[in-house]
Parts: C-alpha cells; structure tokens; sequence
C-alpha cells in the first residue's frame, strides 16, 4: 500500500471519529438502574414516617365525617318534630279557634230552645223564632257544634255533670240519665260542654 493510500485512510479515520456524538450514557446511570439500587435507612424511614401521617388524617378525616352526619341526623330529626309540633297546632288551631267564642253563644241556643219549649203552637212568631234557631244551630254544626246524647243513657263522667240525683223507680233505671239540665256539646269530637244531668239512683 503506498503512502498516499495510507494517508487518505487516516484521514477518513479522523473524519469518523469527529462525526460520531459522543454519549453519557456510560457517565449517567439510568432509571431503571436507579429503581434497582436498595433505599437507604434513612429514606425508608421517611416513607414509613409519611404513610403513617397518611393514615392517621385518613382516621380523622372518618372520624369528622361520622361526626358531621350524627349532628345531620339530630339536627333533621329535631326539625322534623318541630314541623310536625306545628303542624299539629296549626290544625288544632283553624279547628278550635272558635271554640271561646261558640262556647259564649250556648247560652243564647239555650234561650232560645227554652222559649220555643215555652211557646204554643198558635203563637204567630214561633215560626220565626224556629226559623232562627234552626239558621244559628245549622251554621254552629257547620263549624263543628254538636250535641251530647245524655236522657235515657248510661251516666259517663267523661260527658256528663250530675247536677244531682234521683231515687229509681226500678234496678233498670239505675245509673242511667232521667232528666237534661242543660244540654252539652262536642266541637270537633272534644267535650265543649258537660251536659247537666239529672241521675236515677
């Protein structure tokens, strides 16, 4: 081979080597070989550290949670009642809410039923007394008025007042209501009124 050719080979050679990159790869290590090397002490101890702080605001976390639904719960069931509380006053009021004032008409129904009690037949304004009483006695039931059966039954504390007492003319009659005083009534299936009565004994 002459010089020339050896020459020329060197320098293609040289041209080679300055064009190939030169790599790291050899200096740096890569990542798989860094998840491969052992964590040390140290760093071990650091992850136990922060797993266990993981843990224990994961336990107070729950610990909040329970509590925020037990106080969900009394705070629902406590509103719950009060609207049901309310609920109940409101009906017991639309319902009852005249009861003062019909109470106070009782009095006028008993005049009136005594003076129609009073009054012939022939008499010219007994029609019209009737017609009346029958007009206040139909608006009072619409509200809710309604008379107490008391003669001929068995005396109940619960609806009737013994004003007083009879002797019994025979075993049947005792215990029962002969005579009414003064007629009671319900309103709304409450007692408004004790009736007065008169019991066989």
């Amino acid at each position: 081979m002459s010089e020339e050719n050896k020459e020329q080979q060197q320098e293609e050679i040289k041209d080679t080597q300055a064009t190939e990159p030169v790599t790291e790869q050899a200096d740096k290590p890569t990542e798989e070989s860094q998840q491969e090397q052992p964590l040390s002490r140290r760093e071990r101890r650091k992850r136990h550290e922060r797993h266990d702080e993981n843990e224990q605001k994961v336990q107070e976390l729950g610990q909040k949670l329970i509590e925020a639904n037990d106080k969900y719960v009394r705070i629902y069931s406590e509103y719950e009642n009060y609207r049901k509380r309310t609920t109940m006053e409101k009906a017991d009021l639309i319902l009852n809410g005249a009861k003062d004032t019909i109470k106070a008409i009782l009095p006028v129904v008993d005049d009136l039923e005594r003076a129609l009690a009073h009054m012939s037949d022939d008499d010219a304004s007994k029609e019209g007394v009737q017609l009346i009483y029958n007009k206040l006695m139909k608006t009072l039931e619409q509200k809710g008025l309604k008379p107490i059966e008391a003669k001929d039954q068995k005396f109940d504390e619960n609806l009737h007042e013994a004003v007083t007492q009879f002797p019994a003319t025979d075993e049947s009659q005792k215990g029962m209501v002969v005579d009414v005083v003064e007629k009671g009534y319900y309103l709304n299936d409450k007692v408004l009124r004790y009736a007065k009565v008169v019991v066989a004994i």
